[in-house]
Parts: structure tokens; C-alpha cells; sequence
């Protein structure tokens, strides 16, 4: 089974995200989307995050009922900050039977040398890079990249995050069940 590994911290999840989960499990060879929820990203600051298992919560919550998406808390347990290519090379020992690509924006891949021994990342694995505006993909460094022209909203979880803030609707923008739940526990109220 190919299974597709979208990292992000998900603070919270909402329906850009899966619009892309979506389209990517659509339009590639990719069986299944993994949302791999990140405790800390390296390249982020981390203070305005909510707890990991809280936004795995909401994660499942989104994902409720599609047997195509499955939220992920593998890096809970490693060491902080996570790098993708620890998560991958502890999820190939793991399953070894399955084959992983990692899911990510352009603005993300443009920092790929950046990340942690990212010579062997891109030497073992394959990613599938959606397109985000104004960014163009013109270097691969070699990788395995699918380009992906995935429908697009101009929608950022900050942006979330500060409507909460301000006491104003996020309807439409997360899944109801988010949304009610985020509410319920005044989830990013100061």
C-alpha cells in the first residue's frame, strides 16, 4: 500500500487540508493520506500551539468516516523537535510492507535543503508537492516529485486562530465537528 504522509502541525485542522488530502488520494497512485500531527515543527515557533493531542483530536474529528484518511500520532513518542527523516526511517522499520511518500506544499519543498539529512530523504523517498501560489517549484535536487495543481483556498490556520481570538465565525472553514468542538473547549480563546 502507498501511503501518502501529510505533516503539519494542524493547529487546528480545516478544510484546506483535506481539500488536498483529498485530491492528492484522487489524482496519484497514493492509497491513503496519513496525517502525521507534529508536537513541534523545527522551522516553527511553537508557543501558539495547541496541545498535540488535543489537535489530533480534532484531526480524527475531521476525518471521521473516510476509510482514505487516518490521523497519526508517531511522533509523539520521538524525540523534539521531529524531523521527517527520523518519522520515515522509524515508519519503514515499522511497515516495511508499505511504501511512504511525503505530501507537501511547494513553500515547504522550496526549503527542503533545509531540513535534516535531506541527501538521504530525497535518496529513499518520493513526495508529492501541491502547488501554492507564488511559489514555483524550478529545483527538485534530484528527488522524486509528483507536482500536483491541487484546488487551492487562501486559508491558513493563524488565520483561524485569530477569528477565534476575535470572537468570529470560523463556519464553513473547519469541519462542524471541529468547530463545535474547538468552541466547546474555548480552544484558542487567549
Amino acid at each position: 500500500m502507498h501511503i501518502g504522509l501529510y505533516f503539519g502541525s494542524f493547529n487546528p485542522v480545516h478544510i484546506g487540508h483535506l481539500i488536498v488530502a483529498n485530491h492528492v488520494v484522487a489524482h496519484t497512485d497514493i492509497d491513503k493520506i496519513w496525517f502525521v500531527v507534529s508536537p513541534h515543527n523545527p522551522l516553527k515557533d511553537s508557543h501558539s500551539l495547541l496541545n498535540e493531542y488535543d489537535r489530533l483530536h480534532l484531526v480524527n474529528l475531521a476525518i471521521e468516516g473516510n476509510n482514505k484518511f487516518r490521523g497519526s500520532n508517531v511522533e509523539f513518542s520521538m524525540p523534539k523537535p521531529s524531523y521527517t527523516i527520523d518519522t520515515l526511517a522509524y515508519l519503514t522499520e515499522k511497515f516495511p510492507l508499505e511504501r511512504f511518500s511525503v505530501v507537501l506544499g511547494a513553500d515547504s519543498f522550496q526549503n527542503i535543503h533545509r531540513w535534516k539529512n535531506f541527501e538521504t530523504l530525497i535518496s529513499r523517498y518520493s513526495f508529492v508537492v501541491y502547488n501554492r501560489e507564488g511559489f514555483e517549484i524550478t529545483e527538485t535536487h534530484g528527488a522524486d516529485v509528483t507536482l500536483l495543481d491541487a484546488p487551492l483556498l487562501n486559508l491558513s490556520s493563524t488565520f483561524i486562530r485569530r477569528q477565534i481570538k476575535e470572537k468570529r465565525s470560523i463556519k464553513y472553514i473547519v469541519p462542524e465537528a471541529v468547530e463545535q468542538y474547538i468552541l466547546a473547549n474555548k480552544y484558542y480563546t487567549k
